[in-house]
């Protein structure tokens, strides 16, 4: 009988770990540009530049070129609004699912997880800025046929 109990102390110690490490994509509804594949990070010192997305979304510039798509694990009510943003971070790095993004919203300083942090290259950055409505999307003419010169068509009686 001990040993039973034993073994069933086992089981759901496991499986309760393996529902821990279970892949976060299959538990939460989130939008498929907030989660990412893999996961980048950002060296704190070499953050320039940001900007919001929508409440839960933004671009941040590491340098000159390198942009990256964060995305928080819920909304920041008053980002847009906030006039400067900070990470807290246990290295030098920032990263998705470990690290957080501090703003000061209307109540005070606010912390909230990031969720994935996200390379982009200049084509996925247009992409996003379109779909949150910071861009026009461009417009190329519609291509015009090319008069093509053919045989003559005879009608039949």
């Amino acid at each position: 009988m001990k040993k039973l109990y034993k073994q069933l102390i086992i089981i759901l110690s496991l499986s309760t770990l393996l529902g821990c490490a279970s892949n976060q994509e299959a538990g939460i509804d989130a939008p498929e540009e907030t989660v990412s594949r893999r996961s980048d990070c950002i060296s704190k010192g070499s953050i320039r530049d940001y900007r919001v997305l929508d409440a839960q979304n933004l671009i941040v510039s590491e340098g000159a070129s390198r942009k990256y798509h964060v995305a928080l694990s819920r909304r920041a009510n008053g980002l847009r609004s906030s006039t400067a943003i900070g990470f807290q971070s246990t290295s030098s790095r920032v990263c998705g699912g470990f690290d957080s993004l501090i703003y000061d919203d209307a109540f005070g300083a606010e912390k909230i997880r990031i969720t994935s942090i996200r390379r982009l290259t200049p084509e996925e950055e247009d992409d996003l800025l379109v779909r949150y409505g910071l861009r026009e999307p461009e417009v190329q003419e519609p291509r015009q046929p090319n008069e093509v010169e053919g045989a003559e068509v005879e009608e039949l009686d």
